[in-house]
């Protein structure tokens, strides 16, 4: 006997249907199920909820939100005075009588040659600088120069545009204000175009003989290696080593630092197993060395 099909064995509507309204289909053989009316939890019962359904919003908000807890600060503790000066001592040892490597015989030259020496070693500013001098022999004439001119002469130095114009600008303040000679004060030197606290240390420490802490690229690691600051600005580095270091080593002890730091203690694999400081050295933020 053949099987009726569903729609066959529905019963006839008796109620007239007014044209236009259909009646939503289903599926053959399922009728719609509602949904079950939410239970009430009581007590030792938790609510049913569909799995992967959102909880209500208010439930979303009263749940506490896990917060992502920073790393706690270590305090910096300062150095201990009896290592900073077993530090000074074994420096004094490697590098008696350390002074600037860059070539000058006055003031300006030592001046302008700190202005060429920004990104670029001072063997290549020495290469530099004779011809340079010998060319502009006073801050008149470096406010004079032809800027192409100036900047052919500097080229191999890196960033000789702005390396030319701030030699120009710094010598024309030379000669409208200090009558061409260079000042002996910081605050003098600072106002200067071109001239920040680390040209103005190197002048005042090297030129005039007056104690001043330089913070290069080398002092500013070497200082955070040996533990002496936490700082990583190179004004607030300056700050931390005055009272650590004597006033009267302050110029020398940023030579020594400079020299260990192009020769062993390298920014990327310091040489510690080489290292005349490495018993002194806590090797603060190296993770990788020779």
């Amino acid at each position: 006997m053949a099987r009726k099909s569903p729609r066959s064995r529905r019963k006839p509507d008796a109620s007239q249907r007014l044209p236009g309204k259909t009646r939503p289909r289903a599926t053959p053989g399922r009728g719609r199920k509602r949904a079950a009316p939410a239970r009430k939890a009581g007590p030792g019962r938790a609510a049913h909820a569909l799995k992967g359904a959102r909880p209500p919003v208010a439930a979303r908000r009263a749940r506490p939100r896990r917060m992502l807890r920073a790393a706690p600060r270590r305090s910096f503790k300062p150095p201990d005075p009896a290592r900073v000066q077993a530090l000074i001592e074994a420096l004094e040892r490697l590098f008696p009588g350390a002074t600037t490597a860059l070539h000058h015989r006055n003031p300006l030259q030592l001046l302008i040659a700190t202005i060429l020496s920004a990104q670029c070693t001072d063997a290549r500013v020495n290469l530099v600088t004779p011809a340079l001098f010998a060319r502009y022999p006073d801050a008149a004439s470096f406010a004079s120069a032809p800027l192409p001119e100036l900047e052919a002469m500097i080229r191999s130095t890196g960033f000789f545009h702005s390396k030319a114009v701030a030699i120009k600008s710094c010598c024309a303040d030379l000669v409208a204000k200090h009558s061409g000679l260079v000042p002996r004060t910081m605050d003098d030197l600072t106002a200067l175009h071109g001239v920040g606290r680390k040209t103005a240390n190197v002048v005042l420490g090297d030129a005039f003989g007056v104690p001043g802490v330089v913070v290069d690229t080398h002092v500013t690691r070497l200082a955070q290696r040996l533990g002496l600051t936490n700082q990583k600005d190179p004004v607030k580095i300056e700050q931390a080593l005055m009272p650590v270091i004597p006033r009267e080593r302050w110029t020398t002890f940023s030579h020594w630092l400079i020299l260990h730091g192009r020769e062993t203690c390298n920014a990327r694999k310091p040489r510690c197993s080489a290292c005349a400081l490495a018993s002194h050295c806590p090797r603060t933020g190296v993770t990788a060395s020779q």
